[in-house]
């Protein structure tokens, strides 16, 4: 058990014959006793300091813990983003090609389609040409019989029409 200030101060000296100068003692008792309780005093402000320091260093500790923890958890959130990223934009190229190939195959639907127009106005064109072509040849040849000849030499009897006429007021 250590020695606390005041069991050197109480502490009692047997005397002898040629012993030592009782004040002296004292006196240097009574130093020892000043300078033990003063290297107790500082013992304790450094054992509190260094408890104080332990649980700084503790709390630190436990935030570089948890610092560590979170880089670790936000780094794994960005690579999860990453990923996920990378999927969609892969489900994102894959709709774009359907969609492509869609409208390309639309396109090649409807040039088809426009084309087989194209060659059935074509047909439809030249049918209504010759047809055309034959009223107009009949026509003309109407025009050229001599027919028409023969309507302007006939004369119509205006005479019985006048009495029709007569006859009708």
């Amino acid at each position: 058990m250590a020695l606390t200030p005041l069991d050197i101060h109480n502490k009692e000296f047997g005397r002898s014959f040629r012993g030592y100068d009782e004040d002296e003692v004292n006196e240097f008792l009574e130093q020892i006793m000043k300078d033990y309780e003063a290297v107790l005093q500082k013992n304790k402000q450094l054992e509190e300091q260094l408890d104080m320091t332990n649980e700084r260093v503790t709390h630190f500790t436990t935030i570089e813990n948890t610092l560590q923890s979170s880089i670790l958890i936000a780094q794994e959130a960005a690579e999860e983003v990453r990923r996920n990223s990378q999927k969609e934009a892969k489900l994102i190229v894959k709709e774009a090609e359907k969609n492509a190939d869609r409208i390309v195959n639309d396109a090649l639907t409807k040039a088809r389609r426009i084309a087989g127009e194209i060659e059935e106005l074509k047909k439809q064109s030249k049918v209504f040409r010759n047809r055309f072509r034959m009223l107009a040849e009949a026509q003309l040849e109407m025009i050229n019989t001599d027919d028409w000849d023969l309507l302007m030499d006939y004369e119509v009897d205006t005479a019985g029409l006048e009495k029709l006429e007569a006859e009708e007021e």
